[in-house]
């Protein structure tokens, strides 16, 4: 049971952008701004101040559309996605997206929808009329999927996965987008269509509601209904919507969909763009290519946009439910974890580890269970449990002070599971997707005894019950 009662999840992003405007949570531009990086500009510096979301709503060249930008880039607004006062603690959110994660809600699906009010198909399809902005200096284009649901579908099982990935525009009917292997759209893109050299079907959904976004980005396993997993965040069933040219389903409350197909036999030039470790992921590359058939979406509609770098949405929502995930695999794993945190900070290459029970064959235990088909951790610290994993503070000082850096520090090489975006990997390194990992022992030896433990030169620890009472109790009265 969290401290704070939850509340309803918003059902749509506007009633989301609503919600947040009342909590103090996003901000409104109604100057007009400039697509071509000022926007960007303006985005990346209310980011990195941990400032609120953004809603441009006029946009240069662009009359009639919006951009609400960076919606879950703080623990304040993922609080809000949940049905939570904003200012609910990180512990108190971790504890409402299990709650929430653990039983599942179908979706309901609907015929009809806002998003089809207005429909462009054929020759008369044009993605560059939408507002999509050059976010970044040096991106190799601009990007029009960043807080995105991409659709598709496994031929064989059936099953739909919502994923985020990066879309940039490669001319008025062409996307070049970076679904990397590993992810579960890539693995069904390389191992069900491209050997059958079939096209295949694919939707961007922008601006659905937040549930369904955080669905979308969370690291749940292959065949698991991301939908249900929405309506199970929400609280309630999610309206899902079949395209107008395949069987794909989406959020039906979305602001704008693009409906295609990716062709197994042709690539496009992709990036570099700006990505979510804070910094320019490599040089232009090959990039899978999405024919864009139709778009449809609402009038004057609300576009969405993470502003990818230091501290993005993807920071926070892959702790969330990265986090419920990695502990998760750590149990089945037998590790005795206590909680997982990965900190926005650490652009998801730094994990931090609970235990109940250190020790070097524990951090090794950790070590394996996170290095599998993906090693996004390059740096995973496992600490004792009387260490607060949320206070980074805590952990600094444990790690500094309980790690020896010798036998405390274990490292793992590994080849073709590397995240290619890790900045510190070398050209060659990325094309093989070879790397390693670090976790490091940040606990007491097991085989210590207790009086060989230093006692902690804190407040809660070296004073007498009494004597804290009674400073507790005059704090005021000192002139405090």
């Amino acid at each position: 049971m969290t401290a704070e009662k939850a509340n309803e999840a918003p059902k749509d992003q506007r009633s989301f952008m609503e919600t947040l405007q009342r909590s103090g949570d996003l901000a409104v531009v109604d100057r007009e701004v400039h697509w071509d990086m000022e926007l960007g500009a303006i985005s990346r510096r209310m980011t990195e101040m941990d400032g609120p979301a953004i809603w441009f709503r006029k946009i240069t060249d662009y009359p009639g559309q919006s951009l609400f930008v960076n919606p879950i880039s703080t623990w304040r607004r993922a609080a809000v996605t949940l049905g939570l006062p904003a200012h609910a603690r990180i512990p108190e959110i971790y504890e409402e997206y299990i709650r929430r994660e653990s039983h599942l809600i179908p979706p309901v699906e609907v015929k009809d929808s806002a998003c089809r009010e207005v429909v462009i198909r054929g020759k008369d399809v044009d993605v560059c009329n939408l507002a999509t902005p050059m976010i970044h200096d040096g991106d190799g284009g601009r990007y029009i999927g960043t807080w995105c649901i991409v659709v598709c579908k496994d031929p064989d099982t059936g099953w739909v996965n919502w994923g985020t990935y990066r879309f940039m525009i490669h001319n008025t009917q062409y996307l070049a987008g970076w679904p990397f292997p590993p992810s579960h759209a890539g693995k069904i893109l390389q191992e069900k269509y491209v050997p059958r050299n079939k096209p295949m079907p694919i939707a961007i959904v922008m601006g659905a509601d937040p549930s369904s976004h955080l669905a979308a980005t969370s690291s749940t396993r292959i065949g698991r209904d991301e939908a249900s997993l929405a309506g199970g965040l929400a609280g309630r069933p999610i309206e899902i919507i079949r395209c107008l040219d395949s069987d794909l389903t989406f959020p039906a409350n979305a602001e704008c969909v693009l409906e295609g197909e990716i062709l197994p036999d042709r690539i496009a030039h992709e990036g570099p763009y700006a990505e979510y470790p804070g910094y320019r992921s490599g040089e232009m590359g090959a990039g899978i290519l999405m024919k864009v058939n139709t778009i449809t979406h609402r009038k004057n509609p609300v576009l969405s946009m993470d502003c990818t770098g230091f501290k993005d949405c993807s920071s926070i929502v892959t702790a969330l439910g990265g986090g419920v995930a990695v502990r998760r695999t750590l149990e089945r794993a037998g590790v005795p974890v206590t909680g997982v945190y990965i900190p926005s900070e650490g652009a998801v290459h730094l994990c931090i580890v609970g235990v109940s029970r250190g020790g070097r064959e524990v951090t090794e235990q950790v070590l394996n269970a996170l290095t599998g088909r993906r090693t996004y951790f390059t740096k995973i610290l496992v600490v004792d449990d009387d260490v607060d994993i949320f206070n980074l503070g805590e952990v600094i000082h444990a790690w500094a002070t309980r790690c020896h850096s010798e036998r405390g520090t274990i490292i793992k090489h590994v080849e073709g599971s590397a995240q290619a975006l890790t900045p510190c990997y070398d050209m060659e390194e990325r094309s093989r997707r070879a790397g390693a990992a670090a976790a490091f022992d940040v606990t007491w030896p097991p085989s210590w005894d207790r009086t060989e433990i230093p006692v902690k030169a804190r407040f809660d620890a070296t004073f007498p019950a009494e004597v804290k009472k009674k400073v507790l109790d005059n704090w005021k009265s000192y002139g405090f």
